[in-house]
């Protein structure tokens, strides 16, 4: 019997998947602490599968010796003009490594504080809903506000949040203010 891949068109995430696999093995076997962050980490916790990048989590400092692991496992590694990340590219697929996320430096402490899970077979530590979804809302800008993709998100992970913590860090972002009153209205959140 032979054996069929799938195209890109029937399915999407394999290029993201692989690349995904390839960046967490690469840096697992270098001994490179990292996380899963973003839509990804969500979809480990029961979201919708991302379509557009992955994202990893590192420590600024060891973003170059990251940058020569993932060039040693294949990877076309780009240093954008945004000084707080790296864009690593396998077969087109995009994986966003992070060293500020909003302008917080990553530290050891979100690393080693996140939970490890077999992800795609391999083992990695994921950032949690609350984590994930704190980073994600305070992104939102007038530049950026796109709720569509983060009500999915919300609903499939809103049993796993800590509400109460994730209104407090986002309160001052009114654009997280504004989604969370929608969520509240479409009966995703909890209310007090």
């Amino acid at each position: 019997m032979t054996h069929i891949e799938p195209t890109p068109e029937q399915d999407p995430w394999s290029g993201l998947r692989e690349a995904l696999r390839r960046a967490a093995s690469a840096l697992a076997a270098e001994g490179r602490p990292f996380a899963l962050a973003g839509s990804y980490a969500l979809w480990v916790h029961g979201a919708p599968e991302p379509l557009h990048d992955v994202d990893l989590v590192v420590e600024g400092s060891d973003a170059d010796a990251v940058a020569e692991t993932l060039t040693r496992a294949g990877f076309t590694v780009e240093r954008p003009l945004e000084s707080w990340l790296l864009k690593a590219y396998w077969n087109g697929a995009l994986v966003d490594v992070l060293h500020r996320v909003n302008g917080v430096p990553v530290d050891a402490a979100l690393i080693e504080g996140s939970q490890t899970y077999d992800v795609l077979a391999i083992p990695m530590r994921v950032l949690s809903p609350t984590t994930a979804l704190t980073q994600k809302l305070l992104a939102l800008t007038e530049h950026h506000c796109d709720f569509e993709p983060l009500l999915p998100r919300l609903r499939a992970v809103r049993e796993q949040v800590d509400w109460p913590r994730l209104r407090e860090v986002t309160k001052d972002n009114d654009f997280a203010a504004a989604l969370l009153f929608l969520a509240d209205r479409l009966g995703i959140t909890p209310t007090a």
